[in-house]
């Protein structure tokens, strides 16, 4: 379902839209899949609250991308887009223990607040609260209060609070993201497009 920000909410369903200032809430046994215009791609897996901050992409205006996004909770996947590659800067996914920076990529997010029963994993309760994150292409920086820290493709990283430095951890902690198979199947050309055409310019994204 989808919180708006004038305090409406409503329940999703294939092609249904998503604008700036959205809160996104997965509920249990729920994927859902993001497709933005820049043909990005955000996957949210069951039990996340995932909010569109801010999100621009005009092909011929690249100085006024931009695409900021907050994990209220629980874990998503994250594919880069045309903003990403051409503007990594512009892209920032926040959480209450650290920003994420991309420098062109696709990761894994996984953030367990305190005092979480279930977070949606297929073990509830099996990591420590924090952020985690897992890098399957590319790289990404991971940054807050208590420094800074890159991670390559392969490698996991945590950090418990906004407090303390990003670490790396040398095995997978237990993320586990495993949404259904067509959520993994790449589109064709054409079908990347369809979000962008005959769609009013205020719409954003699409879910499906």
């Amino acid at each position: 379902m989808v919180k708006k920000a004038d305090g409406s909410v409503k329940v999703l369903a294939l092609k249904s839209e998503v604008e700036q200032g959205d809160t996104l809430v997965s509920e249990k046994n729920t994927y859902a899949q993001i497709r933005f215009i820049d043909n990005s791609e955000i996957t949210l897996q069951p039990g996340t609250t995932f909010k569109v901050e801010a999100f621009a992409y005009e092909a011929g205006k690249p100085d006024a991308d931009s695409a900021s996004f907050s994990l209220i909770k629980g874990g998503l996947r994250s594919l880069t887009g045309l903003l990403g590659k051409r503007n990594k800067e512009k892209f920032s996914l926040k959480t209450p223990s650290a920003t994420i920076g991309i420098r062109g990529t696709t990761f894994i997010a996984q953030y367990v607040p305190m005092g979480a029963g279930s977070t949606g994993l297929a073990r509830p309760g099996s990591l420590q609260p924090g952020l985690y994150v897992s890098v399957i292409d590319g790289m990404i920086s991971m940054s807050n209060a208590g420094g800074s820290m890159n991670f390559s493709a392969g490698q996991f990283g945590y950090t418990p609070n906004t407090l303390k430095p990003p670490v790396m951890v040398p095995v997978n902690p237990g993320i586990r993201f495993t949404p259904p198979p067509m959520f993994s199947m790449q589109t064709g050309p054409g079908a990347q497009n369809t979000s962008a055409s005959g769609k009013a310019a205020a719409v954003d994204c699409e879910v499906r």
